[in-house]
Formats: structure tokens, C-alpha cells, sequence
């Protein structure tokens, strides 16, 4: 166990690697009751969120979720967060755990003016996931939920193991999987459940640790470590998320505007993936060099259960950032370990 953002969390229940394994091949049990659950109500709601974050809220259909990011007035990175509509005047924000008060803070300044309500929830749910390609199975076995017509990036109200839930087809692995949103008080009852109806699908539960490794190689950014305050999102890459086109200005505009530009002129360091050569496991802070040179730093890294090799996510210079870049390192302690520069993701799961 280890303090997760205030909370006691499972880093493993038995090993790393199997947890990992499992997922790739089977099933794998998630608690995931530490994100933070934000309500947003009233008839202005949606002018609100357009307003507070980069993308555009008004194109989320009901029942459909949307990826974004909430950024300082300067563009900076705050959080990335997925954003639900409930109802037609109802939406809920998902922020990561160690940021869900800064979220939950700007929201409500941001709402000044706005004829809508913003909610903590964070109490009044807890988040059970199912990640793999045994997951739609699995869950089939105990809802009733129409989960064929359920699309990736959608939620739909339903009934799990006789336990109220929104059931969202989303999930931080790379695989195919749901995430289901409970009142705490049925959270036991959903996980024991899940547990015996996945028993001869090969479904284990899994910690932290394995999240890591499998989000990881599926390319999938982690703030503090891909993600920060020091970055806009066109400085990680996904720029995409950001709509100028919407009506209405919205907080960061005019200077995520300038990073776009510069962006488009002068290219900021890229977010790349590194495999290793040999067997040294690079880890955030390090120093990526070429040429005896510092030409970025890793923001992730970790042994790939998958490709068996050490793998790192890193922002380096746009000149060493193309797929197969020659002599590309990594300082690991003093010696310049040598790694190729690879597209992200490392892994795609097959549909």
C-alpha cells in the first residue's frame, strides 16, 4: 500500500507484471474511487464548462463523454479531465485525484456570472473499473445494460450486480473496459461481484503499479509527469484538444492562441517514446543526450511487461524526435544508456 493524492492505495496484490499480463490478455479489477467527481447543474451549465475549459462542451451529445483539459489564464496545464453529460443540464467533470481541489476551486470562480451550480461529489461516488478484453464479457454476465451498443467515450445509466450505476466505456490501459460509478456504500458488494463473475475469465485485481505500466505503453500522458503547469497543451502534443472555433471566450484563450503560433514556427520539444537497447530502466528527471548534449528529459519510464524491454516517454528537441533517430541516449547515473526514439503509442490493442 502507498499514499496515493490523501489516499491508502494498492500499488500491487501480488505481482506487478501478472496484474499487467492479465489485463493485456484477460481482465483486470480496478478501484479507482480516489478520482474526483465534479457535478456541474443549471441552465447555463454547458456555457460554463465552454467557458472554463479548452474544448468545446456544447458538442457532447447526451450519454457521451469527452476528453479535455482545464488551463491557467497563462495556458498552462491545470489538469486534463473527462467531462460526462448526465442530462441535459447536467454534466460530470472527472479530475485526477491530486488536482480534483484545484479543479473543483476554478470551476467556481469560473462560474461567476453563469446561471449554473458547481458540485463536489467527490464523497458521494466511488469508481470500480474492469480493463481487458475479457471486461465486456464479464460484465455482461451481471447487467442487463445494452453494453454492444455502448460506443468508447459513452455512459449509460444502468444496474451492475443489482447496484445502481453509470457504466462508462472509458478506461486508462489501452484496452477495451468500463468504468462504473457507484454510491460508496455499494462499492464492496460491486467488487465482490465482479470478482466471482470474472473467476474463470482469468480476472485479478490490480494496483497502481500495473496502471502505470499499462498506461504507459499505451502512450497515455500522466500529469505531473507529461502533464503540467509549465506546459500548454500544445507543448505536450495535443494541441487537438483545444477548439478556437467555439463560441465564446474561454479561460487561457489568447495565450494558448500565442502557443499554437509558436507551436506552428518554432516547434517545442516533442513527447516521445524511447525503448531501450539494453536492460536500465530510465525514470522521470533524466537527462536524454545525443551528441554529448542534453536534448530532453524523460517524464515517464518503466520495464514494458509487453515489448520486454525498459521504455520511457520523454520531450526532446524537435531535431531528435523522429522515429529512429540515431545515437539517442539516456544518462542513467552517469552513463549514457542508448535508446531508439520511437511513435507513441508503444502498444494498440487490436480491435
Amino acid at each position: 500500500m502507498t499514499d496515493f493524492a490523501g489516499w491508502d492505495m494498492p500499488l500491487r496484490y501480488t505481482s506487478e507484471r501478472d496484474e499487467h499480463q492479465a489485463v493485456r490478455t484477460r481482465a483486470g479489477l480496478f478501484d479507482l474511487s480516489h478520482m474526483g467527481e465534479i457535478t456541474v447543474t443549471g441552465p447555463q451549465a454547458v456555457e460554463l464548462l465552454d467557458h472554463a475549459l479548452v474544448g468545446n462542451i456544447s458538442t457532447v451529445g447526451p450519454g457521451r463523454a469527452r476528453y479535455t483539459m482545464i488551463c491557467r489564464e497563462d495556458g498552462g496545464i491545470l489538469d486534463d479531465l473527462i467531462v460526462y453529460r448526465l442530462g441535459d443540464t447536467e454534466y460530470m467533470v472527472v479530475a485526477n485525484a491530486g488536482n480534483a481541489q484545484v479543479v473543483l476551486d476554478a470551476l467556481t470562480e469560473r462560474a461567476a456570472g453563469f446561471e449554473a451550480t458547481v458540485r463536489d461529489d467527490r464523497d458521494a461516488y466511488a469508481l470500480i473499473a474492469v480493463q481487458g478484453p475479457e471486461s465486456p464479457g464479464i460484465l455482461a454476465s451481471v447487467t442487463d445494460a445494452d453494453l454492444d451498443g455502448l460506443k468508447y467515450y459513452a455512459g449509460l445509466p444502468g444496474t451492475v450486480a443489482g447496484v445502481p450505476a453509470l457504466i462508462a466505456r472509458t478506461g486508462y490501459t489501452g484496452e477495451d473496459g468500463f468504468e462504473l460509478f457507484v454510491e460508496p456504500q455499494h462499492a464492496e458488494k460491486l467488487w465482490l461481484a465482479l470478482a466471482e463473475a470474472g473467476r474463470e475469465k482469468g480476472l485479478v485485481p490490480c494496483g497502481l503499479s500495473c496502471r502505470d505500466t499499462l498506461r504507459l505503453e499505451a502512450g497515455m500522458p500522466l500529469y505531473g509527469h507529461e502533464l503540467t503547469t509549465a506546459l500548454t497543451p500544445f507543448d505536450a502534443g495535443l494541441g487537438r484538444v483545444v477548439k478556437f472555433e467555439k463560441a465564446g471566450d474561454f479561460v487561457g484563450r489568447e495565450a494558448l492562441r500565442a502557443a499554437a503560433d509558436r507551436a506552428e514556427t518554432a516547434p517545442p520539444r516533442r513527447l516521445v517514446g524511447l525503448v531501450a537497447e539494453g536492460r536500465r530502466v530510465p525514470r522521470a528527471g533524466m537527462a536524454v543526450v545525443a551528441g554529448g548534449k542534453v536534448v530532453g528529459e524523460v517524464t515517464s519510464g518503466a520495464p514494458s511487461p509487453t515489448l520486454g524491454k525498459p521504455i520511457a516517454m520523454a520531450y526532446v528537441d524537435a531535431g531528435h524526435a523522429e522515429p529512429g533517430t540515431a545515437g539517442v541516449g539516456v544518462d542513467i547515473r552517469g552513463s549514457h544508456e542508448p535508446y531508439e526514439v520511437v511513435a507513441l503509442p508503444f502498444y494498440k490493442r487490436r480491435k
